[in-house]
């Protein structure tokens, strides 16, 4: 059996040549290397290939891009965008990699809502880089 990024076994898998047209729910991990129009909803880790092209939200535990996303990606934990991955949407988690050459067109948030999932709400995002500090945003040392 193939195994997901963090080891554990890759449930799903949509192949290069297959299109889906509707939402996905997965018990477990998925990867798309195809096509897929619609919400995909994942418990485990969510993985696109290079060639890969989601056109819809992503709800899943972790998330793995390195194909072409066009919508919204909530994890609960970590958020790595790959080398080539095109994001057109924003992005709630916990953590976030970012790699060269990638595109990313959108906000991410990094916090929780009150019930301790990431969240995209309007008065979760912060566009002042001027508030970043202890405790509130990323420190960055000189």
């Amino acid at each position: 059996m193939a195994k997901d990024r963090s080891g554990g076994p890759l449930d799903t898998v949509i192949g290069p040549e297959t299109v889906v047209k509707g939402d996905i729910r997965v018990g477990g991990s998925l990867r798309i290397d195809g096509s897929v129009e619609g919400r995909v909803d994942v418990t485990a880790v969510f993985m696109t290939g290079p060639q890969s092209r989601l056109k819809g939200e992503a709800h899943c535990r972790e998330a793995v891009v390195a194909g072409r996303v066009e919508g919204n990606i909530h994890a609960a934990e970590a958020v790595e965008l790959q080398s080539g991955a095109q994001v057109f949407g924003d992005i709630a988690c916990k953590g976030l990699v970012v790699q060269r050459d990638t595109v990313f067109n959108g906000t991410c948030s990094m916090g929780t809502s009150p019930g301790g999932e990431p969240s995209l709400t309007p008065g979760s995002r912060s566009r002042d880089a001027g508030t970043a500090g202890p405790g509130r945003g990323a420190d960055v040392a000189d």
